[in-house]
C-alpha cells in the first residue's frame, strides 16, 4: 500500500531564543581567574541543558518521519530512507537524553508533566513512536520494529493521557485560559491518531483474529481523537478571538490546528481501505467517508488562516524569525497534510486532488531542510565557544 526551553518562556510554555541570545539548551561558562580546573563539559553544558529539555523535542522525530513518508509518496525513495535514518537517530538520542533527565532532574520532569503549557509536549513521545513505527512498515518493511513501537505508543498514550489530564483537573492552582492553553494541546489528538494510523497499517499485515482487534482499536482511537479535537479546538478558538493576542503568542505549534486534522484524515482513509477486512468497518463506510472529508476540509480551512497569521506576526508586527526547536511543530503538519490527502484521494478515488499531495510534499521537504539547516547552524555556533561567559 502506498503511504503515505525554560529561560524565557513563550505563551506555549516552551523555551524560546531571543535575538542575539545564546541558543537554548546551551549554557556556557568560563573558569574564574586563577581557577586551575574549569568545570567539565557535562556540568557546564549538558546537565543544564538536560534540566530544561522539553519533551516536545520529539517533534523533530515526528516531522522527519512524516516528511520521509511524503517523499516516498512522490517517488523519492532515497530521500525517504535518508530522512528515515535521521528520524531513527533523533529518536534514540532523545530517549537517551530523556532518560538522563529523569535520573538527574526527576522533579523537573514531573513538574513539566502537570504544567498546563509544557505538559502537552509529552504527547510528542507518543506521536513520534507512532509515526516512526509507520515508517518502519512502509520504508523498511519491519513488522517487529513497528510492533514494538506500537506497544510503546499505546503504553505511553494511556499513561500520559490519564496522568496529564487528571493532574490538570485536580490541581488547585490553575492558569487562566489565555495563559494555559495553546495549539500544543492538540498534540494529544495527534498522539491518539498516530496509534490509529499505525494500528490500521499493522492490521493488514497480520492474520485473524488480531486483524479485527487492531482495526477496532484503530476505529476507537480515530473516534476518540475526533472527540478530543472538538473539545480542545473550541477552547483554542475562544482564546483566539476573545483574549489579547500578541505576536509572541502565535507560536509554531499552532500549526497543529491543521496537523491534527490531517492525521485524522489519514487515519480515516486507512480505515476505509481496511473496511473489507472487518465487517464492523464495512457497515459504517459512509460514516467514515463523511467524517474523513470533514476532517480534511477542516484542516484545509486552517492553512490560509495560519499563513495570514504568520504574515501578520513576522511582516506586519516584525516579530524576529530565527531558529526555534518549536518550528518542527510547523513542519510536521505540512508533511502530514501531503500524506493524508494522498491517502484520502486513494481511498475515495478523488483523482482531482492528485496534484495537492505532490505540492505539499515538496513544501514540507523545503520546510524540513530550512529547519534542519538552522538546527545544524545553531549547534555549530554553540560548539565554537562552549565555555564563553553569558
Amino acid at each position: 500500500m502506498a503511504f503515505f526551553r525554560q529561560y524565557p518562556c513563550g505563551a506555549h510554555g516552551m523555551l524560546v531564543n531571543l535575538p542575539g541570545q545564546t541558543p537554548i539548551g546551551i549554557t556556557t561558562v568560563s573558569a574564574a581567574p586563577g581557577q586551575p580546573h574549569p568545570p567539565s563539559y557535562f556540568s557546564a553544558v549538558l546537565d543544564p541543558a538536560l534540566k530544561v529539555l522539553s519533551p516536545a523535542y520529539f517533534g523533530m522525530v515526528m516531522a522527519t518521519g512524516i516528511v520521509a513518508l511524503a517523499a516516498q509518496e512522490i517517488g523519492l525513495p532515497f530521500v525517504a530512507r535518508v530522512l528515515f535514518g535521521v528520524a531513527i537517530i533523533a529518536y534514540v538520542v532523545l530517549w537517551g537524553l530523556t532518560g538522563l533527565r529523569l535520573l538527574r532532574h526527576r522533579d523537573r520532569v514531573f513538574a513539566d508533566m502537570i504544567d498546563h503549557l509544557r505538559g502537552p509536549g509529552f504527547f510528542t513521545m507518543v506521536a513520534a513512536s507512532g509515526v516512526l513505527g509507520s515508517a518502519c512498515l512502509i520504508l523498511a518493511h519491519n513488522l517487529f520494529a513497528a510492533s514494538v513501537l506500537w506497544g510503546m505508543a499505546v503504553v505511553l498514550w494511556f499513561g500520559l493521557t490519564y496522568t496529564i489530564f487528571t493532574a490538570f483537573t485536580v490541581k488547585e492552582d490553575k492558569p487562566p485560559l489565555d495563559k494555559g492553553i495553546s495549539g500544543a494541546w492538540l498534540l494529544a489528538v495527534v498522539a491518539t491518531q498516530s496509534i490509529a494510523v499505525l494500528s490500521s497499517l499493522l492490521a493488514v499485515r497480520v492474520g485473524q483474529p488480531y486483524r479485527l482487534d487492531l482495526n477496532f482499536l484503530a476505529l476507537s482511537m480515530w473516534l476518540w481523537g475526533g472527540m478530543l479535537y472538538i473539545w480542545m479546538m473550541s477552547l483554542i478558538f475562544y482564546r483566539y478571538t476573545f483574549f489579547r493576542f500578541s505576536p509572541g503568542d502565535l507560536s509554531p505549534p499552532y500549526w497543529i490546528n491543521m496537523g491534527a486534522m490531517a492525521i485524522s484524515t489519514l487515519a480515516g482513509s486507512l480505515l476505509i481501505l481496511n473496511s473489507d477486512d472487518a465487517p464492523f468497518l464495512h457497515s459504517i463506510v459512509p460514516f467514515m467517508k463523511g467524517f474523513t472529508v470533514f476532517y480534511w476540509a477542516t484542516g484545509t480551512w486552517w492553512i490560509p488562516m495560519l499563513v495570514i497569521l504568520g504574515i501578520w506576526r513576522h511582516v506586519y508586527k516584525r516579530f524576529p524569525l530565527h531558529y526555534d526547536p518549536l518550528y518542527w511543530g510547523a513542519v510536521f503538519p505540512l508533511g502530514m497534510y501531503a500524506v493524508g490527502t494522498a491517502q484520502m484521494a486513494r481511498a475515495m478515488e478523488f483523482h482531482f486532488l492528485a496534484a495537492l499531495p505532490v505540492i505539499f510534499a515538496w513544501i514540507a521537504l523545503f520546510a524540513w531542510m530550512l529547519a534542519f539547516g538552522a538546527y545544524l547552524l545553531t549547534l555549530f555556533r554553540a560548539a565554537k565557544a562552549p565555555y564563553r561567559d553569558v
